[in-house]
């Protein structure tokens, strides 16, 4: 089986809220929410991945010193393995803005449970509620 490996972050604003986004129309698992994120390119360490991923998505500049690991999923779907690292920022330059269409949300950590989310992104939720 095919091992994917995605970075995920946990953006987490003065309000110790978490920001996540809405998987759009047209992309697997189309209308879950997710922590911002994504797959890494040929060569690229999971911050640098991170903060290329962040600006693309969302045009916020994120320095790697502000990316803090948390945690990780590891997932089996049907045709792939997925392992996803978790960070948490709570400190970037720039306004979040959904640079791809998709729609945004700031939620609290004990409410991200009622937002669908992929199956994957499940077990993260009780870690930032131990965090926040």
């Amino acid at each position: 089986m095919k091992l994917t490996l995605v970075v995920a972050c946990a953006l987490v604003d003065a309000d110790n809220r978490v920001l996540i986004a809405q998987r759009p129309e047209g992309k697997a698992l189309a209308g879950l929410w997710e922590f911002p994120g994504g797959k890494l390119d040929a060569g690229e360490r999971p911050e640098q991945a991170l903060i290329r991923e962040l600006h693309e998505e969302l045009g916020i500049t994120v320095r790697e010193a502000c990316l803090a690991p948390l945690t990780f999923a590891s997932h089996g779907y049907d045709d792939f393995h997925l392992l996803m690292p978790l960070y948490i920022c709570r400190r970037w330059e720039g306004e979040v803005t959904a640079r791809e269409g998709q729609k945004l949300a700031w939620v609290r950590a004990t409410k991200l449970s009622e937002y669908p989310m992929p199956p994957a992104d499940l077990p993260l939720i009780p870690h930032l509620i131990d965090l926040l």
